[in-house]
């Protein structure tokens, strides 16, 4: 190979490596959330990643009928295998995951003598209004700042449902509602099965306060 075809080969080379750098820091920056666009999520972000909670960074995406998905995650691994979870406010992830380590864990081991495996949800962003319909005032899961939680697996295999252990055992009453009482502490609106029939088979959570002082709505 002549001088100039290899200085050629390797200018090109140089170029190819550089651009494979770039996208590599790119991707970088997306996942760990550097793309935040406010102060509150990005310091929002640092206190779950001081409490090593893996999460991803998700591009900020707007739809029809206002529904948005702005400065929102996706968790990756906090402890606790959970189903169906996919665009959260950092707030809400953050709740979550509280809720789950200090709420749920030592619940289960108090009340049932297990220890929770998996938490099922029915999901976090869904562009819809509050009455599940397309037309009215838009539900926080429009937001990506709500989580529907529905069953809890145990390791000893029992699957406790909120929608059969509300009304179950004693030990799965007490179970539930000592998780509901623990999620007032910690999201804006709680709402399960005393709330109304929608809610028989899960607990809705979301960082919205509904009070006029500010405090948790919980129901």
């Amino acid at each position: 190979m002549s001088l100039g075809l290899l200085q050629r080969f390797l200018l090109i080379a140089g170029v190819f490596a550089l651009a494979a750098c770039g996208g590599r820091e790119t991707l970088q920056s997306s996942r760990s959330g550097d793309n935040m666009t406010s102060q509150s999520a990005r310091q929002c972000l640092a206190g779950l990643k001081s409490k090593s909670v893996r999460f991803a960074g998700l591009p900020n995406k707007s739809f029809d009928g206002g529904c948005r998905m702005i400065d929102t995650i996706k968790l990756m691994d906090f402890g606790t295998p959970t189903t169906n979870l996919g665009a959260m406010t950092c707030p809400l992830a953050s709740s979550f995951t509280d809720w789950a380590r200090y709420g749920v864990a030592p619940a289960a081991k108090h009340y049932l003598g297990s220890e929770v495996v998996k938490i099922e949800t029915m999901g976090t962003f869904n562009c819809r209004a509050v009455n599940g319909s397309r037309s009215g005032k838009l539900s926080e899961h429009a937001f990506a700042n709500a989580v529907d939680v529905s069953a809890f697996v145990l390791r000893d295999g029992r699957r406790v449902s909120v929608l059969n252990g509300w009304r179950g055992s004693s030990a799965e009453q007490a179970f539930l509602r000592r998780l509901h009482q623990s999620a007032c502490k910690r999201f804006g609106t709680v709402l399960g099965p005393e709330y109304n029939a929608a809610h028989a088979n899960h607990f809705h959570f979301d960082m919205a306060k509904s009070t006029s002082n500010g405090t948790a709505y919980c129901r």
